[in-house]
């Protein structure tokens, strides 16, 4: 199993609701992407100085699943609006 974690960092301006916004896209893919095997999203609850704001943890049963995941169209609709209201993702991608 491949799991892929991703780390948000949200910009001030309307941080709450472009959060929920985005976590409420992200919950959506399971449903229309097969290649997706699971997926979680959690938003912070610390809100320490070492924090991000929102934590993606998928599984993708090959890297091939998750290249397709990638370019599906509802995921870059998804990034496309995560562009906008970030200021910075970090990626970790490793087999289990």
């Amino acid at each position: 199993m491949l799991v892929h974690i991703v780390m948000f960092q949200f910009k001030d301006e309307n941080k709450e609701a472009n959060m929920a916004r985005v976590k409420e896209m992200l919950e959506a893919l399971p449903s229309k992407i097969n290649t997706l095997h699971s997926m979680e999203v959690g938003i912070d609850i610390s809100r320490s100085e070492r924090s991000f704001d929102m934590a993606l943890v998928s599984q993708f049963e090959e890297q091939a699943a998750l290249d397709v995941y990638a370019i599906h169209p509802a995921h870059l609709e998804v990034v496309s609006v995560i562009k906008e209201v970030t200021l910075l993702s970090k990626v970790v991608d490793y087999i289990q």
